[in-house]
């Protein structure tokens, strides 16, 4: 048996502080930034859903045909919580995760709270 080395990706879960309040309760304004992203880096949408709260607040999450982009809002504490996960059996994608979120880091303007990497 032979024992091959696999990993179907790199998922990355980021904390961001971000002080535009504006953009942690503008759902459209992350959909239409987001839609761009899945056009720029060729991925596919397979499904979008998204609630927004009394405050503004949202979460999102694209279900992709490569895996998922997720994100949660919280205005009153000038935060989200944001995952990034490529996955696919034919090439690796940690480059492009990590330009993903380098993307919506920037969009955000955000400083980063925490950063982690799985290799799945």
């Amino acid at each position: 048996m032979t024992n091959t080395a696999y990993s179907p990706g790199l998922h990355k879960l980021l904390t961001l502080r971000v002080e535009n309040i504006d953009k942690l309760i503008s759902l459209k304004g992350f959909k239409n930034f987001s839609d761009g992203i899945l056009l720029k880096y060729g991925l596919e949408e397979v499904g979008f859903s998204s609630h927004v709260f009394d405050n503004g607040s949202y979460t999102a999450a694209y279900c992709l045909k490569e895996s998922h982009l997720c994100i949660h809002t919280w205005p009153e504490f000038t935060q989200l919580t944001m995952d990034v996960y490529l996955c696919n059996y034919l090439k690796d994608n940690s480059d492009k995760v990590r330009a993903i979120a380098k993307e919506y880091i920037d969009y955000f303007e955000a400083e980063v709270i925490k950063d982690f990497e799985i290799n799945r």
